[in-house]
């Protein structure tokens, strides 16, 4: 099956649309893959490709693609996607999870060892050369709540299984299970009694209407003063002024936040003075391995679609 790709205009902390575009013709030798640099090229690209990805597209733009049936998105999340008109034109939506998995459970467990070894105090204390002995934690014997059970989470879960910790996951549905010792919902007495027991928490859900607020002041108040917060899914899951509160008055030990609410974060907000939080840039999921990874799942599309003769019960699909 030939089939006609534009990869659009984006760049991704470093990594461009060129790049994306060299490992999908890896993948499919008999592809027509074009790379849009410009909004011109964009647009005149779009009108006749079959398929298009990248991280965002012109409802205008959709108008005028006649041969559109595929737009491959490039993140995990779609609610930034006018995926109403995608629809209305019968284009099929694929998103990109799962190739955060390896990279932001990573930056997990890399943030979790942090607090528990006491690497922020020790770098600050470097800085002065100050040579002085300072409270540390074992990972080992802890208790870790992940909230959100998708591809993220559970890579989060199977990672921490070697450091003999208890694990609880959160989900919408519970019966569907996955790799934790406890798996229970995500709202109400099960979040808080969840909360209540665990040495960290990890955000790694949806944003959604459930989702949005979700670790408010109520929840933040439920945490130990020993736990640590971790972010790595949207910043308005966590409200960020209860956070602060909780981060200032040692209602908790410490946070890592890859996102924030607002976003970016302003220069001058508290959360930037604060010695028991980490800040990232929205980051944790970019590595020189993600367009290898999301090339993988287009090209099994295309190989579905070629089956099949349609682009429907494609990997990842959401509409």
């Amino acid at each position: 099956m030939t089939v006609d790709i534009v990869v659009l205009r984006q760049q991704l902390q470093g990594l461009d649309g060129e790049s994306y575009a060299a490992a999908l013709e890896e993948r499919l030798p008999e592809a027509e893959i074009s790379v849009a640099r410009t909004p011109s090229e964009e647009r005149a690209l779009l009108r006749t490709a079959q398929i298009a990805a990248g991280t965002n597209i012109d409802p205008e733009a959709v108008e005028r693609a006649e041969n559109l049936e595929l737009f491959a998105g490039t993140y995990a999340g779609t609610e930034h996607l006018p995926l109403d008109v995608l629809e209305d034109h019968g284009i099929a939506v694929t998103n990109g999870s799962g190739v955060h998995g390896p990279n932001i459970a990573e930056y997990v467990l890399g943030s979790i060892l942090s607090f528990a070894r006491g690497f922020p105090t020790a770098w600050r204390q470097k800085e002065r050369r100050e040579w002085q002995a300072f409270q540390t934690h074992e990972l080992q014997g802890s208790t870790v709540t992940v909230i959100g059970l998708g591809a993220i989470g559970q890579a989060v879960l199977q990672r921490l299984e070697p450091f003999g910790v208890h694990t609880i996951g959160l989900r919408y549905t519970p019966e569907k299970g996955g790799p934790a010792d406890e798996i229970a919902g995500l709202e109400g007495e099960a979040l808080h009694d969840a909360l209540a027991r665990s040495d960290y928490v990890v955000v790694a859900s949806p944003l959604t209407e459930t989702t949005r607020g979700l670790i408010d002041e109520t929840a933040l108040e439920t945490m130990s003063p020993d736990s640590v917060l971790v972010n790595i899914a949207r910043g308005p899951i966590v409200e960020t002024d209860a956070l602060v509160t909780e981060l200032q008055r040692n209602g908790i030990r410490g946070a890592a936040l890859d996102v924030t609410d607002p976003e970016p974060l302003p220069a001058d907000h508290e959360l930037w003075g604060l010695d028991n939080v980490f800040l990232t840039p929205h980051h944790a999921g970019f590595t020189p391995n993600y367009w290898e990874r999301r090339a993988d799942i287009l090209a099994e599309n295309v190989e579905i679609a070629a089956e099949t003769g349609s682009f429907d019960g494609l990997v990842n699909q959401v509409r």
